[in-house]
């Protein structure tokens, strides 16, 4: 199995997704982000999925939600490290990795 790493940005942007949701839907929505999140974490543990490319290298997305597309790098065969969960309504210009 894979081991995930998060990296600085990734937290941020989870927690402000979160904290989002909180403030302007319910705890439900929150709770279903959250769960969404570690579905996609225990698919790319399990290495059975790989997402698709970007026009960077080693660099992959998912698609969370609607809202939030979730950016990770393969480090090597045995570690991911997640990168981003981009607000999608948010310019991908401004997308820093």
């Amino acid at each position: 199995m894979r081991s995930l790493i998060w990296n600085k940005l990734a937290k941020v942007d989870y927690y402000e997704n979160i904290d989002y949701l909180l403030r302007e839907w319910s705890e439900k929505e929150a709770q279903e982000f959250i769960d969404e999140v570690q579905e996609i974490e225990n698919i790319l543990r399990k290495g059975v999925v790989e997402f698709q490319d970007t026009d960077r290298q080693d660099v992959k997305r998912c698609v969370i939600c609607r809202q939030v597309t979730l950016f990770y790098r393969v480090i090597d065969s045995n570690t991911i490290e997640l990168l981003r969960f981009w607000n999608n309504h948010k310019d991908i210009k401004a997308l820093h990795l």
